[in-house]
């Protein structure tokens, strides 16, 4: 399977993504996806782009600005908001690729874009369906599952190391790095056992092992509840229930405000991706969700 390179803007923005062809006769329906926690496409996205398209789906796979392929700075800055646009401008990109229904659009995110694509699809009627694989939901669940990573000295620093980074960027500065993920006791984003492995393992040529450090502040800011209750798109939630990031109880509760089919997988937050043991069992529930959707 091929796919394309095309570029669109976010704010003025150019953002880097490649599309998919699906199989079979248009107009066909359309994925728009992107990776999670500082990853980019080129990091484990195409395998599950592959089998939507090879399902009859158009995909439309992107990096935020900031990261990967796109341009915008600051470089490697996760912003909730800025993420949020750029699906929004992705959306709109995908309604003008050649054979794509523009009415039936899919938003699919992982992680941290799992929480992204229920607030983007939120009153929506293009977008039919949502694809939400073992996502970020829930501040205090988050932050539960951040801490837990750290000793109270570490999490102490790395809060004092966000705040001056917030305040250099506030200043027109490079942000102040830290790495995303870490061995236990490192430094880092995600430093839990088999984090740093996991995540080197799918990682691409593009993708790179640092983020701003005030990324915390900004993963507080995840808020899905009010969201997932003005949802009409059909939605699909995937739970890792073994996930050491994400509480599985709190992604729960974010499937029942949505209405939400749920699947549940007895795995850890990173074992749906390539390679590894449930991704073949988690694309495969994917695709038959987006089958039951459009029939």
């Amino acid at each position: 399977m091929s796919y394309r390179e095309t570029t669109f803007t976010s704010d003025g923005v150019v953002c880097s993504a490649w599309h998919f062809a699906g199989s079979g006769p248009a107009p066909r329906p359309v994925v728009v996806m992107a990776h999670g926690f500082a990853g980019t496409k080129d990091s484990g996205l195409e395998p599950f782009a592959e089998r939507f398209a090879d399902a009859g789906f158009d995909v439309l796979a992107f990096d935020f600005r900031g990261f990967g392929s796109s341009e915008g700075t600051p470089r490697q800055s996760i912003s909730v908001v800025r993420q949020l646009r750029d699906y929004e401008s992705a959306i709109a990109a995908a309604k003008l690729l050649p054979g794509v229904d523009p009415d039936r659009i899919v938003l699919w995110g992982v992680s941290l874009s799992g929480g992204h694509v229920i607030r983007v699809a939120a009153d929506r009627d293009d977008v039919r369906a949502v694809i939400a694989l073992t996502p970020l939901t829930d501040p205090v669940a988050t932050a539960r599952g951040i801490l837990k990573q750290y000793k109270l000295s570490a999490a102490g620093r790395a809060t004092v190391e966000g705040l001056v980074s917030r305040v250099a960027v506030a200043r027109g500065r490079n942000p102040v790095m830290m790495p995303v993920v870490g061995r236990p006791g490192e430094p880092g984003g995600l430093t839990l056992d088999g984090a740093y492995e996991n995540y080197h393992a799918i990682a691409g040529p593009t993708w790179r092992n640092e983020v701003d450090a005030a990324v915390g502040q900004e993963l507080m800011k995840i808020s899905t509840k009010s969201y997932a209750k003005r949802l009409r798109a059909r939605l699909l939630v995937q739970i890792a229930d073994f996930d050491s990031y994400v509480p599985a109880d709190a992604v729960a509760r974010t499937a029942e405000y949505g209405r939400g089919w749920v699947h549940h997988y007895p795995c850890d937050h990173f074992d749906v991706w390539p390679g590894l043991d449930w991704f073949d069992r988690a694309v495969s529930d994917q695709v038959a969700f987006l089958r039951k959707v459009f029939g």
